[in-house]
């Protein structure tokens, strides 16, 4: 049942809801106007206007009614972020009391509302996991002790993609981004490959993760009107329940062999699996089995995804904009040399490179409305109200659009970031694709190095042209959590002439 026909169910129904239950109405303590914003409907507000795609409809929304805007979702008081001057204000100067999550009633399954890192609330839970991820997963010495293994995760990516150039064969981008982060990340945890490229396991991750992704950022009619949460109108949390057992099935034999392994031979591995059981052994209230297991989960859907939607989106662009490919061609083969392996080491030597992941950045931020937070007390912001329990969202994809900030905001031009200071480390508000403040994405250290790497070694290695020699890339895009593309990109590789 799309959005539309639930909303109308809604509207039929609400005369017997009402009676039994009152509907929420503003705070009276609560003193200051809102930020300005469309006229809503009764009952429904401004469901109707949110679309398919809400970071086109918001954006389109708030250039007519401010960068600070207030929405009516059903029951639900909604503000809209547009702009780096108001995203600052929420995501550093009043982060303390903005920070905590609004859950989706898609994910209030199986207990991960209360385990699950990213919607966890600020506690010592939350705490505990993010020390996990800064000292085990993230932290500068740890992935520069793994480089070795994103070498040969990036160099088996290259293989692949030169025995499809040299069969004539078109490549699935983003498929075959999705395979080298998914082995990577299964290497660094379980410190084996996950998904064999001859296997079929890859693509069901893949489309169970985008699964996720899509219900999880599906308007849901339970998130804006309380009562309908037992019934799941829409079927997402039905769904969602599904997918998150296969995911959650797959991990815990994962755990089952390794504490057999353990028992029975007493081998240790020292990757972050190891980590996580010795944690438990400890006995210690820090962290539990089903608490590893959301972790798990979270790091393997969010961390493959959203790299391999970015590499997708960076692809998309060089083989549409042929000058910029040339030009980041040309740096590698000045700085690396031709037919030579890109490092890491390298990246920092290659200003246009980067240039061009921040390009991708700015007009494909791959959580386009970040993800949602929830006023934790009255705030106010611009001379507006902020109520308590009022749900934030910060349209990362209207903020790399501004016309107030980027020239030509709509077209693909490194070129703006050579020179420039501006990173996408929560400090330049006008480019924030993992967030900013304390939750900030845990997982960018990796996801930098493995987008310029990968990204660096395709563009160097080979040159490309769209599968039957199309003449442009569809660019269209696909709405959830994460922003994809609507249809994959395909493209038949050659060895590069220079």
């Amino acid at each position: 049942m799309d959005l539309l026909s639930v909303i109308l169910l809604v509207i039929l129904t609400w005369a017997l809801i009402r009676t039994a239950h009152s509907i929420t109405r503003p705070n009276p303590n609560i003193s200051g106007k809102l930020p300005p914003g469309p006229k809503p409907l009764p009952v429904i507000g401004n469901l109707h206007q949110l679309g398919d795609k809400p970071h086109k409809s918001l954006s389109r929304l708030a250039q007519l009614h401010g960068p600070l805007m207030s929405l009516k979702l059903g029951q639900v008081t909604a503000i809209v972020v547009s702009s780096p001057a108001m995203a600052k204000e929420v995501l550093q100067t009043h982060d303390q009391h903005l920070s905590n999550r609004t859950i989706p009633d898609a994910l209030h399954i199986l207990g991960h509302q209360h385990t699950g890192l990213p919607w966890i609330p600020v506690s010592n839970h939350w705490r505990t996991l993010r020390k996990i991820c800064n000292t085990q997963l993230f932290a500068v010495k740890v992935l520069d002790t793994n480089q070795e293994l994103r070498r040969r995760k990036v160099r088996e990516l290259f293989e692949g993609v030169r025995r499809s150039g040299s069969a004539g064969e078109s490549v699935d981008i983003g498929s075959e981004a999705f395979t080298t982060t998914l082995n990577l990340l299964s290497n660094t945890i379980f410190s084996v490959d996950l998904a064999d490229p001859k296997s079929e396991l890859a693509r069901e991750f893949k489309e169970v993760a985008w699964g996720i992704m899509k219900e999880a950022g599906t308007p849901n009619l339970g998130d804006y009107f309380p009562l309908l949460r037992k019934i799941d109108p829409q079927g997402i949390r039905r769904r969602m329940t599904v997918h998150f057992e296969r995911i959650l099935s797959l991990l815990d034999g994962m755990i089952n062999q390794r504490l057999r392994v353990r028992e029975s031979s007493g081998v240790v591995h020292g990757d972050v699996l190891d980590t996580l059981l010795n944690i438990i052994e400890e006995k210690t209230e820090d962290i539990n089995r089903h608490q590893v297991l959301h972790f798990l989960l979270v790091l393997f859907v969010a961390g493959t995804d959203t790299t391999a939607s970015t590499f997708q989106w960076a692809m998309a662009e060089l083989l549409r904009n042929p000058e910029v490919l040339s030009k980041a061609r040309a740096e590698l083969n000045q700085i690396i040399g031709k037919g030579k392996q890109v490092e890491e080491s390298d990246i920092a030597r290659l200003p246009y490179l980067q240039a061009v992941v921040k390009e991708t950045f700015r007009l494909h931020p791959v959580v386009p409305l970040l993800l949602p937070r929830r006023a934790e007390t009255d705030v106010e912001i611009g001379g507006f109200k902020i109520p308590k329990g009022a749900q934030i969202m910060v349209n990362a994809w209207a903020i790399g659009r501004d016309s107030g900030t980027w020239e030509d905001p709509n077209e693909f031009k490194p070129e703006r970031f050579l020179g420039s200071e501006i990173d996408v480390r929560g400090r330049s508000f006008e480019l924030i694709p993992f967030g900013a403040g304390r939750r900030i994405c845990p997982g960018l250290p990796l996801a930098i190095r493995m987008l310029h790497l990968m990204l660096g070694t395709l563009i160097h290695s080979f040159d490309w042209k769209l599968e039957d020699d199309k003449k442009d890339v569809d660019m269209d895009d696909k709405f959830g959590i994460t922003l994809e593309m609507a249809r994959p990109l395909r493209a038949v590789p050659s060895p590069a002439q220079g």
